[in-house]
């Protein structure tokens, strides 16, 4: 008997429910079963199973079925069921496993959940990772893995490991670049890098040893997985985090950016002024091409303000590099004038840093040392001035 209410909401929000299955005939029909309780509307991914699973699904004359030839893996399947889902016109798609890990029911979650939503979201279903049974690998694996999509994307979930969830399949990137386990961790990432909402909601979770049949490859996996976020810090570095900033700059007037930003940060002086010497120093230090990574890197490291350590890391915008380089060179022959010989008549260019490139690079230490100490110094004194005026007026 289909709940009347719950299918009516699962209508008009135009949700379809995908069920990718690998070798999971033991637990297959009761999944099915239960979710076809709530919905009509589903779509199994068959990634080639070799156990009883085709003749299962032969059963259901109702549902739609997708048979992969052979095993791809979970995210390949899942992208099968995207397609489809997409072609037929659906804004929605739950995807539930097929191993009987999780609870037909909590669809309930799931749709109450979206229709509090005014803007798209990907919902991601939060197990209890804590309760009696849930193997330690699991929980030791999700609390990676939440570390690493909170490092990524600045957004803090307790499950991203789950593969219960709701996925706004419109706000999908249209190509994906992992097909087995990995995949999950993709998707949540780029949906998050687009601006997305990534929610967690709660649901149940069973573990029964004795039914569950588990096709995670521990070492295989845990390395492709490791590789994958490797790549997307590495983006997340060079690419997303100074696009994410130039998008918010262009949006605010220089003013409304230190009002907002450096004065109006939760942050405590002493970490605002340390930010500003922090993206000083990357952005005089001769390591062009590097700068942005390593100032957001140390940022992230010593808990300090991203924004405020970037915006003073381009310092080093094209209009001051020569001067950077020249005062480098200068302050690096002052220091070692035996090392080379120069004369400051000539034009500076690559080749004349090439050829006194030890001068170079001690003069550019130096300066960046110094002028990271002074525009930290200045910072402190006029965020502490700000604070005395702010406590005065009160």
């Amino acid at each position: 008997m289909i709940d009347s209410q719950l299918q009516q909401d699962i209508k008009s929000l135009n949700v379809v429910v995908i069920v990718p299955t690998y070798n999971n005939a033991k637990t297959l029909k009761r999944v099915l079963d239960g979710v076809l309780q709530y919905t009509s509307a589903v779509i199994v991914v068959n990634d080639g199973s070799t156990d009883a699973t085709s003749e299962i699904l032969d059963a259901y004359k109702t549902i739609q079925k997708i048979h992969l030839p052979k095993n791809y893996g979970k995210g390949k399947a899942l992208i099968e069921g995207f397609k489809k889902a997409r072609i037929q016109g659906y804004d929605y798609a739950i995807s539930i496993d097929s191993d009987g890990q999780h609870y037909p029911e909590d669809i309930l979650n799931f749709i109450n959940a979206l229709k509090q939503e005014k803007e798209p979201v990907l919902l991601i279903g939060n197990r209890n990772m804590n309760q009696a049974g849930i193997p330690k690998k699991s929980s030791f694996g999700n609390r990676f893995s939440n570390f690493w999509f909170w490092f990524e994307t600045g957004i803090k979930l307790e499950d991203t490991q789950s593969g219960y969830r709701l996925y706004p399949l419109k706000q999908l990137p249209k190509t994906f670049y992992t097909r087995k386990f990995e995949f999950e961790i993709e998707v949540i990432v780029r949906v998050a890098w687009r601006g997305v909402k990534v929610k967690n909601i709660p649901i149940k979770v069973l573990y029964d040893m004795d039914e569950r049949v588990s096709h995670f490859r521990p070492f295989k996996d845990f390395v492709r997985i490791s590789i994958l976020n490797t790549v997307l810090v590495c983006v997340t570095f060079l690419y997303i985090i100074p696009r994410n900033f130039f998008r918010n700059f262009k949006k605010k007037s220089f003013k409304q950016f230190i009002a907002e930003d450096f004065l109006g940060s939760k942050d405590s002086k002493h970490v605002k002024a340390l930010s500003v010497a922090l993206g000083v120093f990357m952005g005089i230090l001769p390591v062009w091409g590097f700068q942005t990574f390593l100032t957001i890197f140390f940022a992230v490291l010593f808990k300090w303000n991203k924004v405020l350590a970037f915006t003073f890391s381009n310092i080093s915008i094209p209009p001051m590099i020569p001067f950077i380089i020249w005062l480098s060179l200068k302050v690096g022959a002052w220091v070692a004038p035996g090392l080379s010989t120069f004369s400051f008549q000539e034009d500076i260019n690559f080749e004349m840093v090439q050829d006194h490139f030890l001068q170079y690079l001690i003069g550019g230490v130096i300066l960046a040392t110094c002028m990271a100490l002074i525009f930290g110094v200045i910072s402190f004194l006029i965020l502490t001035l700000t604070e005395k005026k702010t406590v005065a007026k009160i």
